[in-house]
């Protein structure tokens, strides 16, 4: 397994959380929430693309189809 994406997951929960803070002090509290939401939706797109690939590589190796 890579550990890159460790890391980019890491990058966008600190972007994520960086950029909540600015804006809920800001007092936009309604665009702090949909930027969470943002970065969890695109954290889970990336963890669905790797689940994927590893129930493809289970199938493959038990040679289910």
């Amino acid at each position: 397994m890579n550990i890159d994406i460790i890391f980019k997951i890491a990058a966008i929960g600190i972007l994520v959380t960086v950029l909540n803070q600015i804006l809920i002090r800001s007092g936009r509290e309604e665009q702090a929430m949909m930027v969470t939401l943002a970065g969890i939706v695109v954290v889970l797109m990336m963890v669905i693309h790797l689940i994927n690939n590893l129930f493809n590589t289970v199938k493959t190796i038990f040679h289910l189809y």
